[in-house]
């Protein structure tokens, strides 16, 4: 099913549950999963193969670059970018399994939210893990593994993710 609205548009090979909640000049690109009460802002762009997970918050204004997958208690403030590859994860201990080695229903996981500030930009590939909040316009370098909070303005990458200094709203060192 194709939904080309005045108010969005969705690619016809992207899937996109009804009870999703897209906003007026929302996109949403090729082979993109968006599931039941999600929430994505207006004018966002989700790129290709991107996956949004159920009950993610978007705000308005974001790029969700090709290939990214946010999971279930992830929000995302407005005007943030997102960057080819990344991963917003929600679960320090994940198993598939528990200690019966019977399989894990929904309510055997403890999801733990994940908090990306208004502004903000996560590099290529970069990892979020479950508990962690990247400030107001901070900036992460691609590649990085983001294992606790970044602040405001922030720079930082690597693995972990270190600060390394300081970058204004254009995203230039401060």
């Amino acid at each position: 099913m194709v939904f080309q609205m005045a108010e969005f548009f969705v690619h016809p090979t992207a899937e996109v549950s009804p009870k999703a909640r897209i906003g007026k000049g929302a996109k949403i690109w090729h082979y993109a999963q968006v599931r039941e009460d999600a929430e994505i802002g207006e004018n966002c762009i989700i790129g290709k193969n991107a996956y949004i997970d159920f009950g993610v918050r978007i705000g308005k204004n974001c790029k969700i670059q090709n290939n990214c997958s946010i999971y279930h208690g992830a929000t995302i403030e407005d005007g943030v970018f997102v960057g080819p590859h990344c991963i917003l994860t929600n679960d320090k201990n994940p198993r598939a399994v528990n200690p019966d080695l019977t399989l894990k229903g929904a309510s055997d996981w403890k999801v733990e939210k994940v908090l990306i500030k208004k502004g903000a930009s996560l590099g290529a590939g970069t990892i979020i893990l479950p508990g962690v909040t990247v400030g107001e316009w901070a900036m992460i370098g691609s590649g990085s593994v983001v294992t606790k909070d970044v602040p405001d303005f922030a720079l930082a990458y690597g693995d972990p993710a270190r600060v390394a200094g300081k970058v204004n709203k254009e995203g230039l060192k401060a």
